[in-house]
C-alpha cells in the first residue's frame, strides 16, 4: 500500500513546482483539493487513461479551471497522454497544459473551463445527456449507459449567476448521476469569503432540490469517501458535497489567504512548505516511483473496463439491433440515412416568418434523428422550437425530448455544451429570441472555442417583431455573433432559405451554428433560385436583366426590400444586381473566384441592407453605403417602424443612384 499523504503531496507539489516554474498560475486550489481529488480519482472515478473518450466513462469537471494544474498533475498520474515534460511547460506557447484546461487540446480534459461558473453547468448537460441516453436505449439486463458526472467546483463558481441557473434546473430535473465537489476554503482571488459570500451554500442547493453533505476537514480521506459513497445512494437528486479545505494547504505563510490564489509562492515559499510537508528539496516536480505506480493503476484498469463494456455491449447489440446501431451512429455523431427526407419545399406564393418555416422544418429532422433534441427558455409558443408528439425532458420522463429550460437563458447554453461534449446527443439545440443572446454570450464563446457543434436558434431577429419596442429588438447583436471566432452565422431570407440552413447547420463540423429567424412573415422566394446556395454563404438571387452596374445585398427580413428596390430601379433604367449574403462566414470561406463572381470588383455602386448596426459589412460594401440603424428601435407596427428609420426600398434605390451619380 502507498502512503496516501505522499500520493497527495505528489499532486500538491507537482502544482507548486510547475506554477513556480511558469512564474504563473494558480497554487492555492491544487494544494488544498488534493486529498478530495486523490480519494475521487483513485477510488471512484470510471475511466480509461489509454482511451480518453470511452463513452461510459465517468466525467470529470473541473469548474475551478484556475487549478488547471491539480488536473494536469492527475492525467499525467494517472497515464494520460500528457508528458512530464508538459507539466513543466505549464503555460507556456504550444504546451498541453495552458493556463485553463482547453478542451480538445489536452487528453482527458473533458470541456474548457476557467469563466467560473460555465464548468458546473456545463457538467449539468453532461447529466442531462446520460440521463436521456440511459433512459432511451438502457433495457434490463444492459446498462450501457451508466456513469457519473462529477465536478469539482469553487466558491466563485457558485457565486456565478449562472451555477444560479443551472443548479436549480438541476434540482427540478431531479439528476442523480450528478455530484459536485464543492471546494469550501472559504478565500476567493481578492477577499475571504466573509467579505462577499456570507450565504448558507448548502441551504440555496437544498432549496434548488439537491441532496447535500458536509465533509468538515478535507484532508479526511475517510469522510470524503464515506460522502461520495452516500451521494452515489441517492438517485433522484443531484449532490452537493462541501468539503472544508485550507487553500494552499502546507504553505506557511500564505495558507488560508489570498496570497496562495493566483499567483506563485515564490522559492523561498516553496522550500519553507516542501520542509513543512515534508517533501525534498530536489528535484523538482519528484515523483516517488511508488506513488507513479499507484496511480497508474488507472492505466491498467481502464483498459479492462472500457473491454467489459464493449463485451456489454456486443451484448446488447445481439438483444437489440435496431436501438444498438441506433445508439452507435449517434455515438459517431453521424446522421441516419435519410435523416432530410421530409424538409419541405415552400411554394412562392406562401408568405410566411421564417420562425415559422424553422419550426417545420425542425419536426421534420426530428421524425428521422432520434437523439436531436433541445429546448427554449420559456418562449417555445414564439420560437417554434418544440418537438411535436414529445413530452417535456424530466417531467414527462427522461426520454422526452423537449427540454423546458426556463428562462435561464445563460445556462440553456452551457447544457447544451455540455450535452454536445458529452457525445450521442446529435446537435442539441437552444432557442430564444435574438437580442437575449447577451445572456448566452459566454457560453457561445465557449462552444465556438471548444469547436464544438450545438445549434443556438435566435428569432424576433430585428425591429421586424414591433411593438414590443427596443428593449427586445436586437441592433448590434448580429454583429457581435459574427465577430465570435469558429461561429457560423445563418440569418435566411425566406422558409426555402430556412430549409437550407437547417440541411448546412445538421452537416456542419467543427463549430456551433447560429440560425436566426424572423418574427414577421417574409415573402417566399422560389426554390430553384435559393437551391444549395445558403451553403456558400451569398448568391446571386436575381440578375438585372442587362450588365448590372450596381449591387444590392441584404440578409434575412431585408432581402425582400433589395428586391424591391431592384424593381424601382429597373423601371429607371438602372441594372442592379440582387445578392442574398445569409451567412458571411460561410461567404468569407468561398474562393476568391466565387466572390468575385458574385460582388465583382468592378462594380463599386453597392448598397447593403441589414436592420441593424454596419459592422461588419464593410468587408462587402467596397465603400458603398448601407441602409440601416445607428441606434435604437422603437414601439410601433413594424412596417411603421422600418418606414420611419428608412430602411425602405426607396432609400436604398436611392442610395444606389447617388453612389451612380459620383
Amino acid at each position: 500500500m502507498v502512503d496516501t499523504n505522499l500520493a497527495i503531496n505528489t499532486i500538491r507539489f507537482l502544482a507548486v513546482d510547475a506554477v513556480q516554474k511558469a512564474n504563473s498560475g494558480h497554487p492555492g486550489l491544487p494544494m488544498g483539493a488534493a486529498p478530495m481529488a486523490y480519494v475521487l480519482w483513485t477510488e471512484f472515478l470510471k475511466h480509461n487513461p489509454q482511451n480518453p473518450h470511452w463513452f461510459n466513462r465517468d466525467r470529470f469537471v473541473l469548474s475551478a479551471g484556475h487549478g488547471s494544474m491539480l488536473l494536469y498533475a492527475l492525467l499525467h498520474l494517472t497515464g494520460y497522454d500528457l508528458s512530464l515534460d508538459e507539466i513543466k511547460r505549464f503555460r507556456q506557447w504550444g504546451s498541453k497544459t495552458p493556463g485553463h484546461p482547453e478542451y480538445g487540446h489536452t487528453p482527458g480534459v473533458e470541456t474548457t473551463t476557467g469563466p467560473l461558473g460555465q464548468g458546473f453547468s456545463t457538467a449539468v448537460g453532461m447529466a442531462v445527456a446520460e440521463a436521456f441516453l440511459a433512459a432511451k436505449y438502457n433495457r434490463e439486463g444492459h446498462q450501457i449507459v451508466d456513469h457519473y458526472t462529477y465536478v469539482l467546483a469553487s466558491d466563485g463558481d457558485l457565486m456565478e449567476g449562472v451555477a444560479a441557473e443551472a443548479a436549480s434546473l438541476a434540482g427540478h430535473l431531479k439528476l442523480g448521476k450528478l455530484i459536485v465537489l464543492y471546494d469550501d476554503n472559504r478565500i476567493t482571488l481578492d477577499t475571504p469569503t466573509s467579505v462577499i459570500f456570507t450565504e448558507d451554500v448548502q441551504q440555496r442547493f437544498n432549496a434548488y432540490g439537491w441532496h447535500t453533505l458536509t465533509v468538515e476537514d478535507g484532508n479526511d480521506l475517510d469522510a470524503i469517501r464515506d460522502a461520495i459513497q452516500q451521494a452515489q445512494t441517492i438517485t433522484d437528486q443531484p449532490s452537493l458535497i462541501s468539503v472544508r479545505t485550507i487553500i494552499g494547504y502546507g504553505s506557511p505563510n500564505k495558507a488560508n489567504t489570498t496570497k496562495a490564489h493566483g499567483s506563485p509562492l515564490g522559492e523561498e515559499e516553496v522550500r519553507l512548505t516542501k520542509e513543512n510537508l515534508g517533501w525534498p528539496l530536489e528535484p523538482e516536480f519528484f515523483i516517488p516511483d511508488e506513488v507513479l505506480q499507484h496511480f497508474r493503476v488507472a492505466a491498467q484498469v481502464g483498459p479492462e473496463l472500457e473491454e467489459k463494456w464493449n463485451q456489454s455491449f456486443e451484448a446488447y447489440l445481439a438483444a437489440f439491433p435496431k436501438e444498438g446501431q441506433e445508439l452507435q451512429r449517434a455515438l459517431a455523431g453521424e446522421l441516419p440515412d435519410g435523416w432530410d427526407a421530409d424538409i419541405p419545399t415552400f411554394e412562392p406564393d406562401e408568405k410566411i416568418a421564417t420562425r415559422n418555416a424553422s419550426g417545420k422544418v425542425l419536426n421534420a429532422i426530428a421524425k428521422h434523428v432520434p437523439t436531436f433534441m433541445g429546448g427554449d427558455a420559456d418562449l417555445a409558443g414564439s420560437t417554434k422550437t418544440l418537438i411535436a408528439g414529445e413530452g417535456n425532458f424530466g417531467v414527462d420522463g427522461y426520454i422526452a425530448r423537449n427540454i423546458r429550460f426556463g428562462v435561464r437563458e445563460h445556462a440553456m447554453g452551457t447544457i447544451a455544451n455540455g450535452m454536445a461534449l458529452h457525445g450521442g446527443i446529435i446537435k442539441p439545440y437552444t432557442a430564444t429570441f435574438l437580442v437575449f443572446s447577451d445572456y448566452m454570450r459566454p457560453a457561445m464563446r465557449l462552444g465556438a472555442l471548444m469547436e464544438i457543434e450545438p445549434i443556438y436558434i435566435f428569432t424576433h431577429d430585428s425591429i421586424g417583431l414591433g411593438e414590443d419596442g427596443p428593449t427586445h429588438q436586437p441592433v448590434e447583436h448580429l454583429a457581435a455573433l459574427r465577430a465570435i471566432p469558429n461561429m457560423t452565422v445563418i440569418r435566411p431570407a425566406d422558409a426555402n432559405e430556412t430549409a437550407a440552413a437547417w440541411r448546412y447547420a445538421m452537416t456542419h463540423q467543427g463549430g456551433p451554428v447560429v440560425l436566426v429567424f424572423t418574427r414577421q412573415s417574409l415573402p417566399t422566394l422560389a426554390p430553384e433560385a435559393v437551391g444549395d446556395n445558403v451553403s456558400r454563404g451569398a448568391y446571386i438571387l436575381s440578375e438585372a436583366e442587362s450588365d448590372p452596374v450596381a449591387i444590392l445585398m441584404a440578409s434575412g427580413s431585408e432581402v425582400s426590400l433589395a428586391l424591391e428596390a431592384q424593381k424601382l430601379l429597373a423601371a429607371e433604367g438602372i441594372a442592379a444586381r440582387v445578392v442574398s449574403i445569409p451567412s458571411f462566414e460561410l461567404f468569407a470561406a468561398q474562393d476568391e473566384h466565387y466572390i468575385e463572381h458574385v460582388l465583382p470588383s468592378s462594380i463599386t455602386a453597392r448598397v447593403a441592407i441589414e436592420a441593424g448596426v454596419q459592422q461588419g459589412w464593410e468587408r462587402w460594401l467596397n465603400g458603398g453605403r448601407f441602409i440601416g440603424l445607428d441606434r435604437f428601435g422603437a414601439s410601433a407596427p413594424y412596417e411603421v417602424i422600418y418606414e420611419k428609420l428608412g430602411i425602405t426600398p426607396v432609400a436604398a434605390a436611392n442610395a444606389i443612384k447617388e453612389l451612380l451619380s459620383r
